[in-house]
């Protein structure tokens, strides 16, 4: 048996492949035999490269039907799909192409330029481009390339256990880590998802996510795909545009930040969500008083859930029954999820400790990291979120902090210590702190604590303007406040929870 993704996706498409697959936000429409055609010229374009089976391929692009038509080629292919944030800037990718060992590497046209430069001094012999193809845009070498190739494709062969992704998380450290994901980490997580969450026939996905991210890519497109699903494809969330389809949709997926976004608009309604079965939110946790808010302005109960780049979905508050403010619910089947204290010992009820999890869905282990990978594993196989939480009387997990660092700022994850890398560099720096503090919109807010060397001079703006031309938008902070010096514990620590607590919200 074809252990390959695209193999499972196929076996789901509606018998009749002229039926609708994907329409996008300014009208266009692409059937099922369309990516099934799309999906097959590009496969063919990359075997005509006659790249290693299992080779990397990655891309920096922005949304579109054919990124996700690049992706599903990719895996179809045999290939290993790497997805990249369109923020990551020339030092980012340089650090991700030359990791990786890329064979491949597919952007925007605006990037090609200094990408090309970066992948060729890497070893990366292909590099495309591709944009959304609408008037006036340039399709990009990808598209014209592959347009020549055969619209049929033999699905190559792939056991249950060969890579089918890796996905790059930062780290602590600021060294970004790949979680190498297979066919069948990735296959066991949405079949289970698709009983979880009552995917059924008639149902339409409204996707409005980036495609770099898990949420986006392999929680809702794999859903929509494993369900044979027509989904309307938004290039970006916009409250306007989402609540102008919601009539259209059945299930819609979002970040806390969309939900707030959706109550500032005066015209979110019960009317306007009559027809949404289901609300999922994700990638950050969702305040109580979003969950509140929301059940009272359209009469939904969103559905929160916790997973993570290594681990795709982890807990689900149930469809059915009651889904609590604040928890992400039990653990799905077939996952193991356990809270251990310091003792290593399981946590009682309410007791807070360490989450560990296990399951077929666990990623395989961090790309070219092995010690790495050993010490995120305990003897028994449960591999270490770095998150904190508790289970209730219940059995809903809540998370409640975590150990690893992590800001989670509008769905992006963010590790400090690559921030303070790049500002400590600065002349004028003599040492910082980054945390994260709660913010109405983006669930945290990335703040930065800094120490000024003796006679320097630096303000708020010019830190913030230089971060800007160094990392993604996303890692910059909100806000810069300048101190004496930082709290420290009798060891030398920084005491980020005293900042924290200082600085409260954003």
């Amino acid at each position: 048996m074809n252990a390959n993704l695209y193999a499972l996706f196929r076996s789901r498409f509606p018998q009749d492949l002229d039926d609708c697959w994907l329409e996008t936000d300014d009208a266009k429409y692409y059937s099922w035999r369309d990516l099934e055609r799309g999906t097959a010229k590009i496969a063919n374009l990359f075997a005509s490269l006659q790249l290693p089976l299992g080779s990397r391929i990655a891309a920096q692009v922005e949304k579109s039907p054919e990124a996700l038509m690049l992706y599903l080629a990719t895996v179809r292919a045999g290939f290993v799909y790497l997805p990249l944030n369109t923020a990551y800037r020339a030092s980012e990718m340089e650090y991700f192409i030359g990791n990786a060992t890329l064979a491949v590497v597919v952007c925007s046209p605006i990037n090609f330029g200094w990408i090309t430069q970066i992948a060729f001094r890497a070893g990366t012999r292909h590099v495309f481009t591709l944009d959304e193809p609408q008037q006036g845009r340039n399709s990009g070498t990808l598209l014209s390339r592959a347009v020549h190739h055969a619209d049929h494709f033999d699905t190559v062969h792939r056991d249950p256990d060969d890579l089918a992704a890796i996905l790059y998380t930062s780290g602590t450290t600021g060294r970004s880590k790949g979680a190498m994901l297979s066919h069948d980490n990735l296959a066991s997580n949405i079949h289970v998802l698709q009983e979880a969450w009552h995917w059924q026939l008639g149902d339409v996905l409204l996707h409005a996510l980036p495609l770099f991210h898990i949420h986006g890519l392999f929680v809702a497109a794999h859903g929509a795909l494993m369900n044979g699903s027509k989904t309307i494809f938004l290039s970006k969330f916009d409250s306007e545009s989402v609540m102008r389809h919601f009539p259209r949709a059945t299930v819609f997926m979002g970040v806390p930040t969309y939900y707030v976004r959706l109550l500032s608009d005066p015209n979110l309604s019960h009317e306007v969500c009559k027809n949404i079965r289901l609300f999922v939110s994700g990638s950050a946790p969702l305040l109580t008083e979003t969950f509140e808010n929301f059940i009272e302005k359209t009469g939904h109960t969103i559905l929160e859930r916790y997973g993570m780049s290594e681990t795709a979905i982890l807990t689900s508050n149930p469809y059915q029954g009651p889904r609590k403010a604040g928890t992400v619910g039990p653990a799905l089947p077939g996952v193991s999820v356990r809270v251990m204290n310091q003792d290593n010992q399981i946590c009682g009820i309410d007791e807070i400790g360490d989450i560990q999890v296990r399951g077929p869905n666990i990623f395989k282990g961090y790309w070219q990291m092995p010690e790495k990978t050993a010490e995120e594993f305990t003897e028994d196989a449960y591999f270490k979120t770095g998150d904190v939480g508790q289970f209730d009387s219940d059995g809903y997990l809540s998370i409640v902090g975590r150990s690893k660092d992590l800001i989670i700022s509008g769905g992006y994850n963010v590790y400090p210590k690559e921030i303070e890398s790049v500002i400590d560099e600065m002349p004028s720096v003599l040492e910082s702190a980054v945390i994260g503090v709660p913010h109405a919109d983006f669930g945290e807010a990335v703040i930065a604590v800094v120490v000024m060397r003796d006679d320097a001079t630096l303000s708020e703006a010019a830190l913030i303007d230089t971060l800007k031309t160094r990392i993604a938008n996303f890692k910059v902070p909100k806000r810069v406040h300048f101190v004496a010096e930082l709290p420290r514990n009798t060891m030398g620590k920084v005491q980020k929870n005293m900042l924290r607590e200082q600085l409260g919200k954003c």
